[in-house]
Formats: C-alpha cells, structure tokens, sequence
C-alpha cells in the first residue's frame, strides 16, 4: 500500500489526458518532495519500490520530460528525480541480498528498472534529450529485437551517436572522454567485435565449415541417443530381464556386485546410483558468467558497426590519449581504468577483424601500454588474494586487464604478416622489448598458480589457456629466428643477517703457519720499499672506517687493523699501505697506526707486525642482543636482494617451467568442458600438453587417473570424430603409459597421484635414479658403528658442565664429516632427546651459582675493584665462564655494587710507544681494548642519557644561577680543556661560513674526532658551557652527537666564537703579567724567550680568528698584517701542550731523569681563504 503523504505528492504533479499532459501548478515543489524522500527511503528502499508500482516515470515524468522542456527549473527537477530512479539496483543495496527478505526488495526494484528501460525506448524521449544537450553544447541541428537494441536503435535515431563522436574527436572536451567511453561500453555490451565487423559482407568460408562441424557433432549425437534408446526397449517385460554377476566388482561385502538391469545399461552403471548428491557449500561453488554475448538486430549491428570504423577513423587516437593522461594523473575515479582497456580490447580487435590497420590503434599499440596494462593485471591480481570479500570484482577487473593484454599480443602478431616493412619493424621491436623483460614471461606461470574457481569463472580461464598459447607461439617463432636471445634475469637472493649473535672468532692469519707467513713476506717487502719511497702515495680514496655504521669512529679502529692485514694476507701490499697511511691520519693518538714523521723503513716493519699479529675478529654486528638474550635461540632475518643479470634464453627451459601440477590442474579443468569449448580452445589445450608431454620428453606427467578418465569419456564419446586432435593425443599418452607400465609396475599406483619432474624421471629412468645423479647432495647415511659412537658420545658428555655436548660430539667423531644439524636429528632419531630445541646454543651452559662461585666472584671483584676495566679483569680470570649480563647481575644480588655504571671501563690517556719492539703487544691489547669497549657502548648510553636528561631538567630548574659562557670557558681554560674549545671554536666558524655560502641553515653535530675532544664533551662543566651557548644536547634514544642548531645566524655563531676566543686571550694576558718563579741566569732567560714565542704565536692565531670572525677592524687589520705573513700557511698548526708536559720539559733543565715527555697533540685547521 501506498503512503498516504507519498500518494498526495504523486497527485500534485499533474494529469495526463489523452496524448496531453496537465501539470498542476505546485508540480515543482512535488518533485523536489520526491527527491527528498528518496534521499532519506530505508534499507528495503520502500520509496523507490512505490513509486514503481505507481509507475511514476512511464505516466508522469516521461510525459514531462517530453511536452514541459521549456520550464526549464521543472525539466531539471525532472531530470535529477530520473537519474536517481534509474540508478543501478546493487548501488542502491551495495551487493546481492543474502537474506530472503532484502533479496525480494532487490529483485522487485530489479523488476521496476527493466519496466523503465522499456519506457525509454522512445524516440521522442531521446530526441528530446539529444536536443538539450546540442543547445548546451552550442551546436546547431541542421536539420523481433531486445530492449537493449530497441534502446539503441533510439540512440541512433535521435542523433546522440554522432554527439558522442563529437565529443569524442573535439580537443576543447577532452573533459568528458572518460563519460564518453562509459556511454560506449554500455552500448557495446554483449557484443562480440569480431562478429561485428563481418556484419553485411556475406558468411565466410571459415565460418561455414565451423557451422557445417557443428552441425555434424550434434547429428552423430542425435544417431548415438537414437541407437542406445532402440537397445532399451525389449520385447519382454523388464522383471524377467534376469540378474548377472560382474566379476571383479565387489559389492558391500567380500562377494561379487549383482546387478539386476539388463545388459544394455551396463555400460551406463556407476557406484554412484541412488545416491544422494554431495552438496557443495556456497562459498565453495565454481564462479559464474556474468557475461553472455548475443546477437542483435541486422539494422543495430550495421549501425553498430559504422559508429565502430567512424570511432576508430576520428577519435580512437586521440581518445584513448586523453583518458589515459588522466588516468595516470588521477584525475579520474577509483576504477575508471577499466572502461580504458575494455575500449583498448574491443576497438583493437574490431580492427583487426575488419580491415587491419596499425595506424588507427597506433595511440595503445605501444610498451607503455604494455607495462600499463601489466600493472593492473598485477594489482587486480595481489588485490584478489587480498581482499577476499570483494575477490570476485577484482577477479572481473582482472579479466578485462587479460582481454587487453590479449588483444595487444594478437594485434602485434597480425603486424608480423603485414606487407609494410615499417610496421614488421615495430612489431620487432616490440616484441623484443616485451620477451626481454622478465615481468611479462612470468605473468602466465603466476596467473596459473593463483588460479581460483570460486572467482574466476571459465571464461576467464578459457582467455588465459588462449592468450598462453599465443605468447609461446610467438615466443617459440621469435627464438628460431634468432640465433640466440639475451633475455633479463631478476634472481632474488636471500642474504642472512644473524640479530643476536657476538662471536670473535680467530684471527685471519690463524690459517697460515709461521713458515707461510715467513715465506710471504719477502714479495709484500719488495712491493712495500718501492711503494714506501712515494710520499705522494694517495691516500684520499681510501676510508678506514665506514661512515654508515653506527658504530662510532673512534671504535673502528681494530677492525681498520683488520682490514689492513687482510690486505697483507691477499698480497695487496699498496692497498696495506694506502689504508695504515689513512688510518693514521683518522685516529692519530696513541701512535697506533704510527707516528706522524714515521719514516719508511718503520712503516715496513709496522706493517710486518700487524701481519704477524694475532688479530681478534668480530662476527655479528649487534653486541647487545646476545647479552640480553643469551638465553634464546639466536635469530636470523632473511633479506631479499634482486640481483638483474642477462642471460641467453632458452625456450624448453622456460616451457619446464609450466611442467607442474598446479598449471596441469588448470588445463584439465577447461578439458573436461572439451563439448561447450571451441575448437580454437581445445586446440590450445592439446597444443600445450603435447608441448609438456613430446617436447621436453615428460610423458609420465600426464599418467594421471583424472585425465585417464577424461580421455575414457572422450573416445567413448558418438561425436569423438569431431576432435580428431584430442582423440589422437590420447591415444598417444594411453601407448606410452601402457609402454611404461610392462616395465615398471608402480606405474599404476603413480596414477592416484600429481607428480613433479622429479618423480616423472624416477618413474621412467627407475627409483633412485636421483641418488646415482646427484650422490655429492645426498647426506651420508649412519652405519651401526657411526650410531653406536654417537650413542657412547652422548651418554658420556651429556652431564658436563661448561660445554655443549654437540661440538663435543663432532670434536671427537670420528666418522664422515657431519653437520651440528644432522647429530642433533639423528640424536632425536635414535630417542636419546626428546626434541631439538634441548640442544640449543645459549649465551652460557651455567644457569646456577654455586657456594664457592659466588666466594671467588665476591674475591676477584675485591681484588679488581680499584682497576680501570673491573668487569673485564672478572671475566679474564673467573673460573667459570658466564657472560657480561650474567656477572653483572650476580654482582648486584651480591650488593657489591650499587648500580650497573660503577662496573664501566675508566677511560684513561696511555702513553704512546716510543720503540716498535713492543708494537705488536701493543696493537694485540689495543683492539682487545677496542672490542670490550664495543661491548660496554649499549648499556652506557641509555643510562648516560638518563643522566643528561636529569642534568638538563636540574639546570633548567636552576635556571639564572648558571654561570656565564666568558667565565665557564676561562674555568675550561685553566682546568686544561684548551683544544677541545679551539676544536669547539673552528666548528662554529665552519658552521657560520657554511651557512653564508649555501643560503640555507641546518643542524649541525659536533663529532670529537680525537680522544681528547671526545673526553671533554662527556665532562659536565663543558657539556654545561655548551648548554650555555646554545648547543643541543643529542635526543634520547635517537641522536648521539650534540648539534649546533639551524636557528643561529652566522653572525651569532661568529659572536659565539669572539666570547671563546676573548676568554682565551684574557687567560693569556693574565699569564703575560704573572711572574714565573725560577733560577736566575741563562734558564731564566731561556724561559723567558719561550714564553715570548709562545704569546707572539697565539696573539697571531687570535687575530686570524677574529679576522675569519669578521670581527676585526681595517686598522687592526693593517697592523697585524705583517705578522701574520710571516706565521700564517695553507694550513695553520699550533703546538698545544697541557700543563704535564710543561712540567715535563722543565724536568731535563733541572736535572730530573728518566722522565718521559708526552706526545704532543698537532691540530690543523684547513685555511678556507684560499
């Protein structure tokens, strides 16, 4: 029943009286009411399903549409009520109903929609329309079929068609292209291109002898039924037909079937009578059609086809240009790319069946539009496995990606045959750009592979056997006639890298003896003394450490010692050279790599050491996860890196790779269905399994039981002499299996089963042909005496503590070589554990502490405590071996620390070695010093950034109390910490130049590069000057340098550097006035001239930086001119020395010996003048 409020709105429009109709005068306000209550219907869509039954359209707004167009507001109300009754039902409930009840409300508007589309097939409704849109486009107007062709047939007749080709051609609506190619594809639907474009020109011969084929398959079946029903009817009554017995059928017991139908229904007899037929789940059910194409009216396809060749003459081109530009700059919506490769099909192959002609369709005949068309039919494919509720509509997306790639692929073969050698050319080219690319060949192998009935219907597969066998055809003609074809090989490589894992391992040279080594110096030595004598031996294209690595540099000197020893042990002696040279310039403390004026000859014998040298190796890149998991298995990440590479092509090695069974199933999947396929697709069908079975010699991939039963069904077939191809290829595969099986007798049983190439060689060439072939692969069996030392291996080692039984177990068997992997499966084998996972590593075989492990822990720490690395003395001469995090936390249950940086290493200056006897030692203890402090850096700064954050928030609170930048860098000065704030200095004047030349500012760090400058950012009265100056501490967690800020100006950074310097000039003058108390005579005057030397030299250092600081004036600069020409260089130097070393050079003059003097530190500043 109607709404009453919905009735009386109805009756507000008007009357229709005769062939006139009468609009009531409030007819406007009526139909906007009608829009709104369609705006706000429910779920059942009751409104819409009203207005239907009222039939609204065909009574009242038909007649409006066509008699009241000159109101213009009621003709729009008219024509957006319109559009919105005629919407598509699934976009008006989403998707097909489930429930009975909602699929009865979608049925009924279903019902309403095909009773509207039969009122439109007016051709006054459409001239109407056709009219309004030629006067909103300013153009002047000179002047038994289905619903569907009757609607077009209207189309035509009022004249929309060459509207739409207008708007197709015009360059001023390119806008509309991608609405043009929508309106196109819904007046093409269901027709077939290839049947339209033989449309007036007489049946072809092809097509006759297809129908004659036809026509004959149906006549043998007609004469088969005839036969089997005149062997049905027989002269007596069926009861007395008799019983028979089939031998060697059993019924449900152990004696013989006994059959009670007579003899001519034999053949007909199945297990499977009376039985109830197993129902197959919803989701479960084979995809169905959506699609169906017809045949329509003689005059809608002679109408069809002129609107096809004046598309394709004058606006295909330049259409399909248009959409695709916008296509690939969305500017269009979600899944308008669809209408695009249904044109691209369509039209390509109306072309091709009509008149071939490569210039109409040149805009999509393309690579481009290869790769385009790739991309979809990849993202439909990925979306499809992952969006399983809409699976189905990517599955009909992916389809149309396939029509098109089939169609692309059909028009460049039609190009081969082309008697224009230009366009032979460019199918060349094409073709080699698309078999090149490995993307293209491996398309088919993955559409196979993912193939799913339940979404993608036969048709769909029927598309990708057909576009399959033409891309080997082409393929395998495009091979023959090259000598040899270089293809692209992505290979994608799996690299381990292990999370949790920290082994040093031996040293490098640890697989040479002392006489290999002695024997392979003598050749390094010659290489080094001539390559020694070259000071000019460049060193810039060498970096010892890697800038990536977050680890910092100042700890990458072992494995810099590392690097240069390998290239010792490789005979790269240049490269040696090269990298010690590098090395010492990076890391110049200690004298490590060597000191600065080293001379040769003590480069070759540095060299020598470090090539003798036991070297501690690292393996592993995380430290910290075996400490804090050393109780886990240790983890690997697999990483995937592609690796493209060329290679020659072969085509029987591409066509194995469709030899297995997932591709098989799909091809027999479309060969049951051999009657409804044509005979193009069953050809297809045979044409690849003839490839599998005679061409790459794998017959026995066929011995399959459910294509042996296809095959039976197909030669007891009346019409099998239609399929002369598929008759003869069974009997072909039938002779070989039976060939086979009076060899191998398994044969029979092989046939329950799918089978790779594997087992199909097995199969012909005999069981365990595969382990004569490939014996080196195999792993070695276990003999009785094997098992029985491994058996006596285990009991006696399986209790010890502090060693695992597995590399025990290998260290002392003494059998073929094993894997820890095949003891330990062989161990579970034999029942000697219970699983695999009791025997994996950990970080320690000692869980438990004992009474007097804990009494000598609590005596080594008593003993250690005063020294610089406690922990590391511990763990040197514990008796039992546990790791860091174990000791660690024992010695706070112990409560002999209080927290866990009490155990940290002290970092203290060394002495450098003044003779290089002792070098050796030297670097041995110096890169063990180097990885044990790898080992601290995790720990150490996540507490020391707690710390810096308790620091900040302190000195915030304090706030004002801070002292000054002048006073904090004069009390840095007189505690020693000159060049970290000459280093600190340069950094902001490096900075503020930077910042001038490129325009643009941006955080920088300050990264200590010495020892020295390092030591003063972890000192908290400079850290505090630093806060003071407006540097940034590092951000928790993220960041491990302090970092001069993108705010500051140049000018500021330049006013920053004038405070340093002044603090630092102002603690030199208050040393000038200061009396030096002393000796009188030539010392005291010695002293004298040396303090003279040293002011001279920092007043001109101090000028320099005020001048680079721009904070010098031009009289200043005048009278300072002189001097500094005759101090200044490319490079300023200054000799900084702490305040030891002046009490070291005093030492000598008042006769105190033995006192060894200091290396000096030599800063260089690269002079940015010049």
């Amino acid at each position: 029943m109607m709404n009453c409020e919905l009735l009386a709105t109805c009756s507000a429009l008007g009357y229709l009286e005769g062939d006139t109709y009468h609009k009531e005068p409030d007819c406007l306000e009526s139909v906007k009411d009608l829009i709104r209550y369609l705006r706000h219907e429910d779920e059942t869509r009751d409104v819409r399903q009203q207005l239907g039954s009222a039939q609204i359209l065909q009574s009242d707004l038909l007649p409006i549409l066509t008699q009241h167009r000159q109101d213009k507001p009621l003709f729009d109300a008219v024509i957006r009520l319109m559009v919105n009754l005629t919407q598509p039902a699934l976009l008006c409930f989403g998707s097909v109903p489930k429930e009975p009840s909602f699929r009865h409300h979608f049925l009924q508007v279903l019902a309403y929609l095909q009773a509207y589309k039969e009122a439109f097939a007016s051709e006054k409704a459409f001239g109407v329309l056709s009219e309004t849109l030629y006067e909103l486009l300013q153009l002047r107007i000179d002047d038994d079929a289905s619903v569907h062709d009757r609607l077009l047939w209207a189309v035509h007749l009022s004249g929309l068609d060459d509207l739409l080709l207008f708007l197709a051609s015009s360059p001023a609506e390119q806008q509309w292209g991608l609405h043009v190619l929508e309106i196109i594809s819904l007046m093409f639907r269901d027709q077939n291109p290839e049947q339209l474009a033989g449309v007036g020109q007489g049946r072809l011969a092809q097509e006759r002898r297809t129908d004659v084929v036809e026509l004959e398959v149906l006549r043998q079946r007609e004469m088969a039924e005839k036969k089997t029903r005149a062997l049905q009817r027989g002269n007596r009554h069926s009861r007395f037909g008799g019983s028979y017995i089939i031998q060697g059928l059993k019924s449900i017991g152990e004696r013989d079937l006994v059959f009670h139908k007579g003899l001519h229904n034999l053949q007909n007899y199945t297990s499977d009578l009376g039985k109830q037929p197993r129902r197959v789940p919803k989701r479960r059910q084979a995809a169905r059609e959506l699609s169906v194409q017809r045949r329509s009216a003689l005059n809608v396809r002679l109408f069809l086809r002129d609107f096809c060749s004046e598309f394709l003459e004058n606006c295909y081109n330049r259409l399909m240009g248009s959409v695709k530009d916008h296509l690939l700059r969305e500017k269009s919506q979600q899944h308008d790319e669809t209408y695009y490769m249904w044109a691209l099909a369509f039209f390509m192959a109306f072309n091709r069946a009509a008149s071939f002609r490569p210039g109409l369709v040149s805009e999509t005949l393309s690579v481009r539009t290869f790769h385009f068309i790739e991309q979809n039919l990849t993202n439909y494919y990925e979306m499809m496995l992952t969006d399983r509720k809409e699976a189905a509509s990517w599955a009909r997306r992916m389809h149309l990606a396939l029509k098109a790639h089939q169609e692309l692929l059909a028009t460049v073969n039609e190009m081969d045959v082309c008697p224009d050698e230009a366009v032979r050319e460019s199918s060349r080219i094409i073709k080699n750009n698309i078999f090149y690319v490995m993307e293209y060949r491996e398309l088919f192998l993955a559409l196979f592979r993912k193939f799913d009935e339940r979404y993608q219907p036969r048709s769909f597969l029927c598309d990708l056997v057909e576009t399959t066998h033409l891309f080997l055809k082409m393929l395998e003609r495009f091979c023959r006639s090259r000598g040899n074809l270089m293809v692209q090989n992505k290979r994608k490589k799996r690299k381990k890298k292990k999370k949790a894992l920290h082994q040093s391992v031996a040293s490098g040279n640890a697989l040479y003896s002392p006489e290999e080594l002695e024997a392979m110096w003598p050749s390094l030595a010659e290489q080094l003394q001539y390559r020694a004598q070259d000071s000019e031996l460049s060193s810039d294209s060498v970096i010892p450490f890697d800038a990536a690595s977050e680890v910092p540099v100042e700890e990458q000197r072992a494995e810099a010692m590392v690097r240069i020893q390998d290239c010792l042990l490789t005979g790269q002696a240049p490269q040696a050279l090269s990298l010690l040279r590098s090395a010492r310039e990076v890391w110049p403390e200690r004298d490590v790599f060597g000191a600065q004026d080293i001379s040769p000859e003590e480069e070759i014998q540095l060299l020598k050491q470090i090539l003798w040298a036991p070297l501690p190796r690292q393996q592993g890149l995380e430290e910290q996860g075996a400490e804090e998991e050393d109780e886990e298995e240790e983890e690997e990440e697999e990483l995937e890196v592609v690796q493209v590479s060329e290679r020659e092509f072969n085509f029987l090695d591409y066509l194995k790779r469709f030899a297995n069974s997932t591709v098989l199933r799909a091809y027999l999947l479309l060969l049951r269905s051999y009657k409804q396929n044509s005979a193009h697709t069953n050809h297809c069908v045979v044409k690849m399994l003839h490839r599998l079975a005679h061409d790459l010699k794998m017959e026995a991939l066929l011995f399959q039981l459910s294509l042996f039963y296809l095959f039976n069904r197909l030669l007891s077939d009346p019409a099998a002499g239609a399929y002369k191809e598929l008759v003869t290829f069974a009997k072909y595969i039938l002779g070989k299996f039976f060939a086979l099986a009076a060899v191998n007798q398994k044969a029979f049983v092989e046939l329950l089963f799918w089978k790779n190439t594997a087992v199909v060689r097995e199969m012909t060439e005999g069981y365990g042909s595969l382990d004569g072939g490939s014996s080196s692969r195999r792993l070695p069996g276990w003999s009785p005496e094997e098992e029985a030392q491994l058996r006596e291996l285990y009991l006696a080692h399986k209790d010890v503590e502090g060693q695992d039984v597995v590399d025990t177990i290998l260290a002392h068997l003494k059998t073929a070589p094993r894997t820890r992997k095949q003891v330990i499966h062989h161990l579970v084998r034999l029942g000697l554990a219970d699983s695999v996972k009791d025997f994996q590593r950990k970080g320690t075989q000692i869980v438990l502490w004992t009474e007097d492990q804990e009494l000598e822990l609590q005596r080594l720490f008593e003993e250690f405590q005063d020294s610089d690395d406690v922990l590391g003395n511990i763990m040197k001469n514990i008796t039992a071996k546990r790791s860091r995090a174990r000791i660690v936390d024992k010695l706070l249950a112990l409560g002999l620390v209080a927290e866990r940086r009490e155990l940290y290493k002290k970092r203290r200056k060394k002495l450098a070695p003044l003779s290089l006897p002792n070098e050796e030692e030297s670097l041995h203890d110096f890169c063990q010093e180097d990885l044990e402090e790898e080992e601290n850096v995790p720990e150490k700064e996540s507490e020391e950034d707690e710390e810096k954050e308790g620091g900040s928030e302190a000195e915030q609170a304090q706030g004002g109390s801070i002292l000054s930048a002048e006073y904090l860098g004069q009390s840095l000065h007189q505690e020693g910490f000159s060049a970290p704030l000459l280093w600190l200095q340069n950094c902001l004047i490096r900075a503020a130049d930077d910042r001038e030349e490129v325009g643009c500012s941006q955080a920088v760090p300050l990264v200590p590069l010495t020892e020295e400058n390092e030591d003063a950012m972890e000192n908290e009265p400079f850290q505090q000057l630093l806060r003071k100056l407006g540097i940034q501490p590092p951000a928790s967690g993220q960041e491990t340098f302090w970092r001069i800020p993108a705010k500051l100006s140049p000018t500021q950074l330049r006013r920053i550097a004038a405070s340093l310097s002044q603090a630092e000039e102002e603690k030199f003058q208050l040393g000038l006035e200061s009396k030096v108390p002393g000796e009188p005579g030539l010392e005291e005057e010695h002293r004298q001239e040396e303090e003279e030397h040293r002011a001279h030299a920092l007043r001109t250092l101090l000028s320099a930086r005020k001048k680079k600081a721009g904070l010098v004036s031009p009289e200043e600069e005048g009278t300072n001119g002189g001097k500094e020409q005759l101090i200044m260089a490319p490079k300023k130097r200054q000799l900084l020395d702490s305040d030891e070393e002046q009490e070291e050079d005093k030492a000598p003059e008042l006769g105190v010996p033995g006192i060894r003097k200091k290396k000096r530190f030599q800063i260089e500043d690269d002079d940015e003048s010049d």
